[in-house]
Parts: structure tokens; C-alpha cells; sequence
């Protein structure tokens, strides 16, 4: 049977095709529908799953699954291998026992992410075997083999998915999904405990399986050769398509070596391929991982063939590749004319600059606090989540973002080396929960003197508005029993109120928090809306210039609110003219 699945579909759909007992995850784009496809089938299947709290958690919690022979699938973005590295790191020397499946979607460009990091390295360096889709019928494929893999290594193993595989659509040949397989159970042993000399022991295990691996990939399906004559192209994941598709539109046949397992590399299989070529050129986005692997090879094979890519300039290390990069590429290599197919022009388009919703309670909260600042020193230091859009004009109310839950930790060194000055954290509330709780901790235990202002919207917003623990667990509660003693609420839509309690808490010699709660307007519908009367508007454009809010525009020489607005009335509450009010929708 043929299904169109998107490639994040296809990888939930092969995991539940392996019969998985568990599934976990915590969102970050691109890989977030791996885990909301998962989460919708659960039920009817029978395996458990969970947004975890943030991705150590979720692999923790995937590997005790493994632990006691049962077969789990963790699925993150390419940040949140960092948050869960050090879990990563020790489970490759301890192993597994059931089937256990990373699934980690990098983002060249990169689009929705900090850094557009390579996961191919973190495997090589973690010692753990890594697959490379090329299509979302291949990462179908490959996450039903990934598990037996997994088994048969006794290790988790890397499906790397990008951006392109994770989000484009495909007619994909699937089969039967398969209830949860029977579970063993955990069985004690020495060998589930990480000491010293266990792992002097268990790191010598894993170079013996890096080697295995080396071995049975040499064989792998994944891994596909043709033979055109004696110049060719090595190429991995979603470059192999843009290769097939470059040489289309030149006109040319080359041998072409297709890598679906680029950790550890097929060696017998690259040196096959070589020895029949003069020249070779190597294709894969990011970071040089097959090539140094095969310059490697070649060197210590005393292979005669010039191999091209990164390391000489023919392809970038940074961005994410297309068919004209490619193709512009492989003819210049091959020293041939490129002539790219005649381009459309697109009709002109309006510019349209990232910012945040019609009604985000986040709007509220920004602006008080930076009326609540003047005429002080004031920092603010940001994270990651919807509200990174603060950081835009005209609300310009971020002086900082690095990762999640860093607002906490840089507002504390910021306050340290500059304790003239006032240091605001702000912090969504599913970020708090993730990566906010140990800062949390500091700040008051060290007594640092930040106020901590915690975004609290009921939502994972950015990622598509996933569960997280503050939808059940008091904040505030939270906040006191670390002994921060200062402790404030506020709706961001009252925005007086909301002005007071930003007043007060940057007043506080010490540690303050205020939650600020107002539910996302994308998950709840209001009845209400603003409306501008015409006579009364004079034009000044304050509400405009002040909130950026995008249900505003011009309509003649008065300020027009659009279908979008949902009567969250701060342009009421801020217009010199009272020319704004709510009404029933």
C-alpha cells in the first residue's frame, strides 16, 4: 500500500512498522512531527509516549526502555542533541539491550535553529553509527532497519534526517504497523553500572562495534554504486538528489556512489569505487564527514584518484545546498558550461518581518516591562521560543539570546560584572521547565539580584503548541520553594497592572520573579475586538510605532484593525487619542 507522508510521517510510521514500546521527544523544528505522529497513533497501538520535559529526559527515559529489552524512539532537532549529550555520550559505553532509535533532524541554512551544526560529527565522535536519508521513503526504510541495527550492535543508532527529508512529501511503500513488541524485562547486572573500569573496558567494546558496523554497512542497501566511466560523484542524504538532478540538466553520465550510512563509512565499497575512477567529486551538505573519511581511505589505500569537494572550494561547508549549487559545482569540475534552466520571475512580493502574533500576551509583557525600565540601567536577556521575536522592532526588548534557558544564567553574570545596572530575564514556560530550573536554583541560592520574568502562555507555542509540565505544575510555587521571596503575577493584556508588578520587582534589592499569564490567542478564541473610530483617530500612529501589532495598518490617514485582532486592547489602553475601544466581535 502507498501512502503521501510527509518525512517526518515516514520515520513515525517505520518506527511503529518495528513495533515500538515507547516513543519520546521534546519539539524543536524540524523534527517535531516525528513525535506528533507518533502521539496521535498511540492509543489505537498500545506503545507509551510522551513530550518529555526537555531531550536528556526524553533519551534517559527511552534508554531505560531499552534497558529492560524493549524498543524506544527518541526524536529532537539538532540543538537538543546538546542538551542530551551527555546521556549520548556514556549510553554508547553502555550500551542497549532493546532497539533504541535517535532520530536527530539537522537544519542547514539553518532555517528555525541557532547553528546549523552536523550530527554526522557527533556521531563519529560519540562512536555510534549514523544513517542519512535522501528521502522521506528512504528514512521510512532506514528507521525499521535502524532498530535491528540497534540490536544487533547493542548500541542506540543515529537517523539523521534534514530539513528538506524531514518536511517534504512522498508516495511511500509501507507495510503493517505492529503492536508493541513482548518485553523481556530489566535483568541486573554489573553492566548497566557506569564505573571507571567498566568503561575502560566498554570503550575498547565500542571501537570492536564501530568495526562491525564498518562491516555490515559494506553490504547495506543503503549504500548503491553505478558505474559511468572514470570520473565520478560520492554523495549523501538529500544531496543525492540535487546530484541526480544536476547531471539531468548538464547533459552528463557519471559514476555516482550513493552513501546512506556515512558513520562508520563502507570502506570496501568507497575503495571498490574508487579504484575504477580518475577523479571524484564528493557531495554533502554541512561539514566534510564522508570526505575526510574517504581522503583518509584513498591516502592510506594509495588509491590514484583526485578527490575534489570541500577541502579545495568547490562546494561550501555552510548553508544548505540546492540544485543550482550543485550543478554550478559538478560543472566546474567537470570544466563545462552550466546553463540553468530558464528561471520565473516571481511577481513582487510585500516584505513581510517576522513578528509576534495579533494578541500575544508576550506584546503585553515586553512593553511593560520596558515602560516599568525607564529612565533606569536595564538589561534584558532573552531566550529561546516565540518570544526571541521581542528582540524586532519596535518593541526592541531583547538584549541577548544564545540557547535554551540561557537568559537565566547570562542575566546572572551580566548582574555580576555590572551591578549598576538591572539584569531582566525573560523566559517562556516551557523553556523554564527545559533548561530554567537549574539557573532558577542559583539565582537563589547565590542570592544574585536579577528579576526573572517567566512568559507563561500554556504552550510549547513556537513548535505547535505542545504540553509541557507548567500546565500542571505551580511556577510560582516552584519559585518560593527555592526561596525566591518575591514573587508576582500578572496578565500582560491589564497593562497597568502588568507595569506595577515590573515596577516592584525591579525594585527588589534581590532575586524577583513575575509570571506573566495570558494563554496563547492561537489555542483559545475571543469574542471581543478592537476597532478605531475614524473622528476621533488623529493620525499619530503611536499605537502603531509603539506595538508593532501585525491586525494594525493604515487606511487613509487614520490606523485600520484587521480580522486578526482579538481584543487584546493594548492600543486602547495606549492611544493618546481614545480613539480605540473594544466591541464584540
Amino acid at each position: 500500500m502507498k501512502m503521501l507522508l510527509m518525512g517526518n510521517e515516514a520515520i513515525a510510521r517505520g518506527a511503529m512498522e518495528a513495533g515500538i514500546n515507547v516513543a519520546t521527544s521534546y519539539p524543536g523544528t524540524p523534527a517535531s512531527e516525528v513525535f506528533a505522529t507518533l502521539a496521535r497513533h498511540a492509543p489505537e497501538v498500545g506503545f507509551y509516549a510522551e513530550w518529555s520535559v526537555n531531550e536528556k529526559v526524553a533519551v534517559e527515559l527511552a534508554a531505560g526502555a531499552a534497558y529492560a529489552g524493549g524498543r524506544a524512539i527518541v526524536s529532537m532537532k539538532q540543538m537538543g542533541l546538546n542538551v542530551a549529550s551527555d546521556a549520548v555520550m556514556s549510553l554508547a559505553y553502555i550500551g542497549v539491550r532493546g532497539g533504541l532509535v535517535l532520530v536527530v533532524a539537522d537544519d542547514p541554512g539553518p532555517h528555525s535553529s541557532q547553528t546549523e551544526q552536523d550530527t554526522r560529527l557527533f556521531a563519529r565522535f560519540a562512536g555510534l553509527p549514523v544513517l542519512d536519508p535522501s528521502s522521506p521513503a528512504e528514512a521510512y526504510a532506514m528507521t525499521k532497519y535502524a532498530f535491528t541495527l540497534s540490536e544487533e550492535l547493542g548500541l542506540p543508532v543515529i537517523l539523521r534526517p534534514t530539513t528538506r527529508c524531514c518536511h517534504s512529501c512522498q508516495d511511500v511503500e509501507v507495510g503493517t504497523i505492529l503492536p508493541p513488541r513482548p518485553v523481556p524485562g530489566f535483568t541486573r547486572s554489573p553492566e548497566w553500572v557506569i564505573l571507571p573500569s567498566l568503561s575502560a573496558r566498554k570503550h575498547r567494546w565500542l571501537v570492536e562495534q564501530e568495526a562491525r558496523a564498518r562491516l555490515l554497512f559494506n553490504d547495506s542497501p543503503f549504500n548503491t554504486a553505478t558505474l559511468e566511466g572514470r570520473t565520478g560523484v560520492i554523495t549523501s542524504g538529500v544531496s543525492y538528489g540535487y546530484v541526480v538532478e544536476a547531471m539531468e540538466q548538464l547533459g552528463v553520465k557519471l559514476s555516482l556512489l550513493k552513501i546512506g550510512t556515512p558513520y562508520p563509512l563502507p570502506q570496501e565499497k568507497v575503495v571498490e569505487f574508487l579504484a575504477h575512477l580518475d577523479q571524484v567529486l564528493i557531495v554533502e551538505e554541512q561539514e566534510p564527514v564522508v570526505e575526510e573519511q574517504v581522503i583518509h581511505l584513498a591516502w592510506r589505500q594509495l588509491i590514484p584518484c583526485h578527490i575534489s569537494g570541500k577541502h579545495d572550494d568547490y562546494l561550501p561547508r555552510t548553508g544548505e545546498f540546492n540544485v543550482d549549487i550543485v550543478r554550478a559545482a559538478l560543472a566546474r569540475f567537470l570544466g563545462v558550461k552550466s546553463t540553468p534552466p530558464a528561471a520565473l520571475t516571481p511577481p513582487e512580493l510585500p516584505q513581510r518581518a517576522p513578528t509576534l502574533c495579533a494578541g500575544c500576551p508576550h506584546r503585553g509583557s515586553f512593553y511593560a516591562f520596558k515602560r516599568a525600565a525607564r529612565g533606569q540601567e536595564v538589561i534584558f536577556s532573552g531566550d529561546i521560543g516565540c518570544y526571541t521575536l521581542g528582540a524586532a522592532p519596535p518593541l526592541r526588548a531583547l538584549d541577548t539570546c544564545l540557547c535554551m534557558g540561557a537568559s537565566l544564567g547570562l542575566a546572572q553574570g551580566l548582574a555580576r560584572i555590572e551591578p549598576q545596572r538591572r539584569v531582566v530575564a525573560f523566559i517562556g514556560d516551557s523553556t523554564f521547565f527545559h533548561a530554567g530550573l537549574p539557573a532558577l536554583a542559583n539565582i537563589a541560592h547565590h542570592k544574585a539580584p536579577v528579576t526573572m520574568a517567566v512568559l507563561d502562555n500554556g504552550t510549547t507555542a513556537m513548535t505547535g503548541h505542545q504540553p509541557h509540565p507548567g500546565m500542571s505544575l505551580d511556577i510560582k510555587a516552584i519559585a518560593r520553594a527555592c526561596g525566591i521571596t518575591c514573587v508576582l503575577e500578572a496578565d500582560p493584556y491589564h497593562l497597568e497592572a502588568t507595569i506595577q508588578a515590573a515596577s516592584q520587582a525591579l525594585a527588589e534589592p534581590g532575586p524577583s520573579l513575575v509570571l506573566l499569564r495570558r494563554p496563547c490567542p492561537q489555542v483559545t478564541s475571543s469574542e471581543r475586538c478592537c476597532t478605531v473610530d475614524p473622528s476621533l483617530c488623529t493620525g499619530c500612529g503611536f499605537c502603531l510605532k509603539e506595538l508593532g501589532c501585525p491586525a494594525m495598518s493604515w487606511k487613509d490617514d487614520h490606523i485600520n484593525i484587521g480580522p486578526t485582532c482579538n481584543g487584546c486592547s493594548l492600543c486602547a489602553q495606549i492611544c493618546p487619542a481614545g480613539a480605540i475601544r473594544e466591541v464584540r466581535k
